[in-house]
């Protein structure tokens, strides 16, 4: 595993613990690297409630609740999509956070307007009252093959936890 991950996943770790907080992933273009790589620091039981890896539309649909119509509308990879899949990561677990990524990692499947390397990240929290708050998202397009995407979309996808857990811990 490599350092900068190690210590990215440290710090989710530590923050999470910090405020009592979980952390459910729904992973497509990833596999389930962030998971992996959350699973890797030692402790993260304590932290850590599950991983979904939605690599299909249709595990998307059967496994997060995210409708086709969304798919269908938007594309897979797409801020809605992603959208819908942290917020279904959240409704499938006990996590008080979530991640949710989708992407194209290549070589092939890009398209002009969504080319090899894009990336949709979405952050969601459930509130003290149990309700689920609109994600946060984006989208990014990361350049280099197949490996480097998905490593970037893995550090950026933590890095934004980290973001989130400091945005949940002011939560009333």
């Amino acid at each position: 595993m490599d350092a900068e991950l190690v210590e990215l996943s440290a710090a989710v770790g530590e923050a999470c613990r910090r405020h009592g907080l979980t952390i459910v992933t729904a992973e497509s273009c990833t596999g389930g690297w962030v998971a992996q790589v959350i699973t890797h620091t030692a402790g993260s039981s304590s932290w850590f409630d599950r991983g979904f890896v939605t690599y299909t539309n249709e595990a998307k649909r059967d496994m997060l609740g995210v409708r086709m119509n969304t798919i269908e509308t938007h594309g897979a990879v797409s801020l809605e999509t992603v959208s819908e899949m942290a917020a279904g990561a959240l409704n499938n677990s006990k996590a008080l956070i979530s991640l949710a990524i989708s992407g194209i990692a290549g070589p092939t499947g890009g398209s002009p307007e969504k080319p090899v390397g894009t990336v949709c990240f979405a952050w969601c929290v459930r509130d003290t009252a149990g309700v689920v708050e609109l994600p946060s998202c984006e989208r990014r397009v990361f350049a280099g093959d197949r490996e480097g995407i998905r490593r970037q979309a893995v550090i950026h996808a933590l890095s934004g936890l980290l973001q989130t857990i400091g945005l949940a811990r002011n939560m009333p």
